[in-house]
Protein backbone atom coordinates (compact mmCIF):
# COMPACT_ATOMS: atom_id res chain seq x y z
CA UNK A 1 0.00 0.00 0.00
CA UNK A 2 2.93 2.34 0.77
CA UNK A 3 4.57 2.01 -2.92
CA UNK A 4 1.11 3.30 -4.41
CA UNK A 5 1.55 6.65 -2.32
CA UNK A 6 4.89 6.73 -2.98
CA UNK A 7 4.68 6.53 -7.01
CA UNK A 8 1.40 9.14 -6.63
CA UNK A 9 4.17 11.85 -4.74
CA UNK A 10 7.19 11.15 -7.58
CA UNK A 11 4.68 11.39 -10.86
CA UNK A 12 1.69 13.17 -11.80
CA UNK A 13 -0.31 13.88 -15.09
CA UNK A 14 0.86 16.26 -17.55
CA UNK A 15 -1.25 18.88 -17.68
CA UNK A 16 -1.32 19.56 -21.57
CA UNK A 17 -0.88 15.80 -22.49
CA UNK A 18 -2.28 13.75 -19.48
CA UNK A 19 0.99 11.53 -19.79
CA UNK A 20 2.78 10.63 -16.27
CA UNK A 21 5.50 13.49 -15.68
CA UNK A 22 8.16 12.85 -12.97
CA UNK A 23 8.16 15.49 -10.77
CA UNK A 24 11.12 15.09 -9.06
CA UNK A 25 14.18 16.82 -11.06
CA UNK A 26 12.09 17.40 -14.13
CA UNK A 27 13.41 21.42 -15.64
CA UNK A 28 9.83 21.31 -17.35
CA UNK A 29 7.36 20.45 -14.23
CA UNK A 30 4.42 20.30 -13.77
CA UNK A 31 4.56 19.25 -17.79
CA UNK A 32 6.54 16.05 -18.89
CA UNK A 33 8.45 18.03 -21.71
CA UNK A 34 9.75 21.07 -23.41
CA UNK A 35 7.43 20.97 -26.20
CA UNK A 36 3.82 20.59 -23.97
CA UNK A 37 5.66 23.24 -21.94
CA UNK A 38 5.43 25.48 -25.08
CA UNK A 39 1.85 24.27 -26.35
CA UNK A 40 0.46 25.84 -22.61
CA UNK A 41 2.21 28.71 -23.12
CA UNK A 42 1.16 29.19 -26.67
CA UNK A 43 -2.21 28.88 -25.38
CA UNK A 44 -2.04 31.84 -23.21
CA UNK A 45 -0.55 33.97 -25.66
CA UNK A 46 -3.27 33.44 -28.44
CA UNK A 47 -5.82 34.09 -25.65
CA UNK A 48 -7.20 30.61 -25.65
CA UNK A 49 -6.70 31.07 -21.53
CA UNK A 50 -8.05 34.01 -19.94
CA UNK A 51 -8.46 35.36 -16.33
CA UNK A 52 -11.77 36.54 -15.22
CA UNK A 53 -12.13 40.20 -15.15
CA UNK A 54 -13.10 43.86 -16.91
CA UNK A 55 -10.62 44.12 -19.86
CA UNK A 56 -7.80 46.49 -19.49
CA UNK A 57 -7.15 49.53 -21.88
CA UNK A 58 -3.71 48.87 -24.43
CA UNK A 59 -2.59 52.19 -23.65
CA UNK A 60 -2.58 53.95 -20.49
CA UNK A 61 -4.11 56.93 -22.36
CA UNK A 62 -6.58 54.73 -23.92
CA UNK A 63 -10.26 54.55 -23.01
CA UNK A 64 -11.96 51.13 -22.02
CA UNK A 65 -14.35 49.12 -24.41
CA UNK A 66 -17.21 50.00 -22.52
CA UNK A 67 -18.81 53.39 -23.47
CA UNK A 68 -22.09 54.35 -22.74
CA UNK A 69 -24.70 56.32 -25.24
CA UNK A 70 -23.17 59.85 -24.29
CA UNK A 71 -19.67 58.85 -25.02
CA UNK A 72 -19.97 58.32 -28.97
CA UNK A 73 -17.56 60.52 -31.12
CA UNK A 74 -19.46 62.65 -33.50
Amino acid sequence: MRCGRRVAQEFMKCPTCGKPSEWKDNPFRPFCSERCQLVDLGKWVEGEYRVPGEPLPREPNERAAVQDDHDQEI
